[in-house]
């Protein structure tokens, strides 16, 4: 198992206006695994998502990623550890905006020690052609794209995506699912997939529902399809 997570807890406001965004969360996934976090919108999916991260702190409750429970980490070995472990697609890219493709993706090649091969990446997500073009030259799917590969030359054990479709088209995002599908199968990549869309849990090995802060259901997809199966 890589992850656990157990009795996580995630509070806002105080008095009348507290309100519990993470309401004693359990969950596991399993290495080589691909989950999506099903809930609306104000569920709290990119809460948790986000304390999964290690980019927002929990209240209670632990996060254990291969062994390692990051909310007993202090600063520094936190962002080691995320360094190491973890990489993170955004729903709006966070491209720099003056730096190119190639020099996008570089950027977290330095993070870890046993990095993805620069070129091979470039190459198997089609970005070849756009590797010298700037952001505000490229589209939402190549923009997508690039993102992808600087999560992934990290080499990191757990890919975490918010709502990765959630800001491109219907055909850009069908390409974008086939890929963090051929992701998981080639590099065995354990991803964390959050999003409101239900057509998109049946890509995945497990499926978890989440809302008012509660996890209420966690069950294993006994039939995965692909991308080309599901009737969209």
């Amino acid at each position: 198992m890589l992850l656990e997570v157990k009795e996580l807890v995630k509070k806002y406001g105080e008095g009348s206006n507290e309100f519990c965004a993470v309401d004693h969360a359990d969950m596991n996934v399993n290495e080589g695994e691909i989950c999506v976090i099903l809930g609306q919108s104000g569920s709290g999916k990119s809460t948790l998502l986000n304390i999964i991260g290690g980019i927002e702190t929990a209240d209670s409750g632990s996060v254990i990623i291969d062994g390692t429970d990051i909310t007993r980490l202090n600063q520094k070995k936190l962002a080691l550890e995320r360094r190491k472990t973890i990489g993170y697609i955004f729903q709006f890219y966070n491209l720099v905006p003056n730096l190119n493709v190639r020099e996008n993706i570089r950027v977290c090649e330095y993070l870890t020690k046993k990095p993805l091969e620069l070129e091979m990446l470039i190459n198997t997500l089609g970005l070849k052609e756009h590797q010298d073009k700037f952001p505000n030259q490229l589209s939402g799917g190549q923009q997508q794209r690039c993102a992808v590969a600087r999560a992934l030359i990290k080499n990191p054990r757990l890919l975490l995506c918010d709502e990765p479709t959630g800001a491109l088209d219907y055909k850009t995002s069908k390409e974008m699912l086939s890929l963090l599908c051929e992701i998981n199968e080639k590099y065995n990549t354990t991803i964390l997939i959050v999003t409101h869309n239900e057509k998109i849990a049946e890509l995945a090995h497990r499926i978890i529902r989440v809302k008012d802060g509660k996890i209420t259901e966690q069950s294993e997809n006994k039939n995965i399809r692909t991308v080309e199966e599901i009737d969209w």
